[in-house]
């Protein structure tokens, strides 16, 4: 079913007359999805690509053509409102114009430098401007290249501050698929294929589990012979199904940490920008200062950025002189510091703090009727980090797959597929977001039976 809107979805588009003149429209559908030139190129693609990526629960996906605001439009001219923000990233906007401006002025400059070796203006005041603004005092930076990459800095800083190698993770977290991170995450049907190469220096407990049980582990020695040198856990669980932690549960488990000489790493890579609080990060909601912690997704603004933040005394423990003992050619690439520039810019202007306290406001509203409909088990979130959660297993894989019929762009998450991620732009408007949760109510798949409940 489509749904009209103000604008217009040309044929072909060009550089000079970009198709989507806007960021603010409704979804308009040409075709179903996906159509046939998403479909053909999805073909090719599927022989040129080693299998297991670019699916979503099977068949052929939807190619992006062009993405604005909160709009996506696809390579047959259907035009959506995107509840992904393309996994967290697009916090601003798809394209704001902000970060578009810094990263044509960096790039008639300078388009790449030399990663470790020599630096270049924009990674200095990046390098400032994520230090004023880390959730612990006198902090320090080191970037990296991706999310996964933030969290194996922030592990190996771990071991060489502590010399300890143990991890204490959680059941449901993710914290990327690079083998360090893959170790201390808490999917089983990630780790599984890969156990043989896996260390034996990371404990998991239930997320949210008792103060006891935190004890107990953080004072043995883990199955490989070490003794926990730091805890590793998600403000808010996304890729679990959107999991909150019980009230006050982070500060006792940052608490217990320390008393057991051991630090305290949050991963924000999707919860950091202000996804799931009213602060640039969601542990300072949470009154917990941590060691260390992972970000990046929103802070690139749509280039890939990460970057880990930690207690100068912490990060000091890097021995310095000689090879980079962890590094990457595109380290603080030019182009990615002037995006996360002008996107922390945009972060703290009063407008969009101002606009994403309206729309979070608006889509806990508009999603509490959704726990009292028929299938729906639970609804859950804070901030603009939402997940609908329903009784049957799979059951979000096809309400994704329904929604894009309905011109709405949105993830299944959790490892049994029960759950809907809902991640908006906080540039959605109200009128984009209000039509995006009837397309989701059409959407929804025929229940097998029970009512939910929200939890925020």
């Amino acid at each position: 079913m489509s749904v009209g809107g103000r604008g217009s979805v040309a044929g072909g588009g060009s550089a000079r007359r970009p198709r989507l003149a806007r960021g603010d429209l409704l979804p308009r559908l040409a075709t179903p999805p996906p159509g046939p030139r998403s479909r053909a190129l999805s073909r090719r693609l599927a022989r040129l690509e080693a299998p297991g990526v670019n699916t979503v629960g099977g068949g052929p996906a939807l190619l992006w053509e062009e993405a604005r605001g909160a709009n996506v439009l696809d390579a047959d001219g259907n035009r959506y409102v995107d509840l992904t923000s393309g996994f967290g990233v697009a916090l601003v906007g798809h394209r704001h114009p902000a970060v578009l401006a810094a990263v044509r002025r960096q790039a008639a400059r300078l388009m790449h430098g030399l990663g470790d070796v020599h630096a270049h203006p924009a990674r200095v005041e990046l390098a400032a401007a994520l230090a004023a603004r880390a959730p612990m005092p006198d902090a320090a930076v080191y970037f990296a290249i991706s999310g996964s990459d933030a969290v194996e800095a922030g592990l190996k800083t771990a071991t060489l501050a502590t010399g300890r190698a143990g991890v204490l993770a959680f059941a449901g977290g993710y914290h990327g698929l690079t083998l360090g991170p893959l170790a201390a995450g808490g999917r089983g049907d990630f780790r599984a294929p890969f156990a043989a190469h896996l260390h034996a220096h990371a404990v998991h407990l239930p997320f949210g589990c008792p103060a006891s049980a935190l004890r107990r582990a953080l004072a043995r020695r883990t199955p490989g012979g070490s003794r926990i040198g730091c805890v590793l856990v998600e403000p808010v669980q996304g890729r679990a199904g959107v999991v909150l932690p019980p009230a006050e549960w982070l500060a006792e488990l940052a608490a217990l940490a320390r008393r057991h000489g051991a630090l305290f790493f949050a991963d924000e890579v999707l919860t950091g920008g202000g996804r799931a609080s009213d602060t640039l990060f969601a542990c300072t909601a949470e009154g917990v200062e941590p060691d260390l912690v992972a970000c990046g997704k929103a802070l690139g603004g749509g280039l890939p950025f990460a970057a880990l933040l930690g207690r100068r005394a912490v990060l000091a423990a890097w021995p310095a002189g000689g090879e980079a003992l962890h590094t990457a050619t595109f380290l603080a690439h030019p182009l990615s510091c002037a995006a996360a520039l002008a996107t922390l810019r945009v972060l703290g202007s009063s407008d969009h703090r101002r606009r994403r306290a309206d729309l979070a406001a608006a889509l806990a509203g508009g999603l509490a009727p959704f726990a009292d409909l028929p299938g729906v088990a639970a609804v859950r979130g804070r901030g603009l980090l939402w997940g609908v959660e329903l009784a049957a297993d799979e059951g979000a894989v096809a309400w994704a797959r329904r929604a894009a019929g309905e011109g709405v762009l949105a993830l299944p998450a959790g490892e049994r597929g029960r759950v809907l991620e809902l991640l908006p732009p906080a540039a959605t408007t109200l009128r984009q977001l209000a039509a995006a949760l009837a397309g989701l109510r059409r959407a929804l798949p025929a229940p097998a039976t029970g009512r939910g409940r929200t939890a925020r």
